[in-house]
C-alpha cells in the first residue's frame, strides 16, 4: 500500500477527522517526552501506545512501519550503531575484535531504535491523519500564528504530498524507460540518486512557479479573512486524551520501575 493510500484511509476515520492543531499539539506533548528521555521503558510504552491509536484509526500497524521503510531501517541502523560503539558493560555476547557486543550495549542500541522510532512516528501520525487546510486554519485562527508564516506552511504540506506521488511517477517512468535494471547494493544506490535528483530539480522548479503564483495573488500582501473556522468536539477531546496518556503513561511507568533516564544523566 502506498503513502497517499493509506493517508486517504486514514483521514476517514475518528482520529483523521479530529482538530488538525489538537493532534499536532499531542504529538509535540509526545516527542517531548521522548526527546528528553533515552530509557527504552519510556520509548518502547511510548511507541506501543502510538501503534495501539494507530491500529484503532483503522491501520495495521507493521504494515505501516513496512511503507515507510526508510524511517524503520535507520532506526535500526541507529540502534545497531550505538549497539557496537556503545561501552555499557554485561554479559559479552559478540567479539570480533574490533567489534564487541555486551547486554548493555545492545539493551542501549534497543532503546536508540525504539526511541527513534517513537520520535518520528507522532509527525507521521499528523502528517498521513491531516489535511493541510485544516491545520493553517488552526494555525492562523486559534493560535494566531503571523499569516505568512501559516500560508508557507500550508504550501509546504500540500508539496509534501505531492512529492511523494511524484516520486511513485517517477519510479514508474524510469522503469517503463528501462532504467534502474542494475541489480546489487550499488546499481540501486545509483538508481535511488538518479530518482532523487530528478525529483530535486522538479520540486525546485515547482516551488519558484508557486512563489511567484502567491506573489501575483496578493499572498502576503495585507490582512487576510479566513473561509473556514475551526470546530472542536468530543473526538478531539478522546484525540487530545491518548496523547496525554501515551506521552505521560510512558513517562509514569518508567518512573515507578526506577528506569527513566534523562538524556543529561
Amino acid at each position: 500500500m502506498s503513502v497517499s493510500a493509506i493517508a486517504d484511509s486514514v483521514r476517514v476515520s475518528p482520529m483523521g477527522r479530529s482538530n488538525a492543531l489538537v493532534k499536532l499539539l499531542g504529538a509535540l506533548l509526545i516527542t517531548v517526552v521522548l526527546v528528553v528521555s533515552a530509557d527504552p521503558v519510556t520509548s518502547g510504552l511510548a511507541l506501543l501506545g502510538q501503534l495501539v491509536l494507530l491500529a484503532a484509526a483503522g491501520q495495521k500497524p507493521l504494515r505501516l512501519l513496512v511503507t515507510l521503510w526508510p524511517i524503520t531501517v535507520a532506526a535500526l541502523i541507529s540502534g545497531w550503531g550505538t549497539a557496537m560503539l556503545s561501552p555499557e558493560g554485561g554479559t559479552e555476547l559478540v567479539n570480533l575484535g574490533w567489534i564487541t557486543v555486551t547486554t548493555g550495549s545492545l539493551a542501549a542500541g534497543a532503546a536508540i531504535a525504539l526511541r527513534g522510532l517513537a520520535i518520528a512516528l507522532p509527525g507521521i501520525t499528523v502528517l498521513l491523519t491531516t489535511d493541510p487546510t485544516d491545520l493553517a486554519d488552526g494555525l492562523a485562527q486559534t493560535l494566531r500564528l503571523p499569516e505568512r508564516f501559516v500560508l508557507a506552511s500550508l504550501a509546504a504540506l500540500r508539496l509534501v504530498e505531492v512529492m511523494v506521488k511524484e516520486w511513485s511517477v517517477l519510479a514508474s517512468a524510469r522503469r517503463a524507460r528501462g532504467a534502474g535494471n542494475d541489480h546489487g547494493p550499488v546499481g540501486t544506490a545509483k538508481e535511488f540518486g538518479g530518482q532523487a535528483f530528478t525529483l530535486l530539480v522538479q520540486s525546485l522548479r515547482r516551488a519558484t512557479r508557486l512563489a511567484m503564483t502567491m506573489e501575483a495573488r496578493g499572498f502576503g500582501a495585507g490582512k487576510r479573512t479566513w473561509a473556514r473556522v475551526p470546530h472542536y468536539g468530543r473526538v478531539d477531546l478522546y484525540t487530545a486524551g491518548a496523547a496525554v496518556l501515551i506521552a505521560l503513561g510512558a513517562l509514569g511507568v518508567s518512573l515507578l520501575l526506577g528506569t527513566h533516564r534523562f538524556i543529561w544523566q
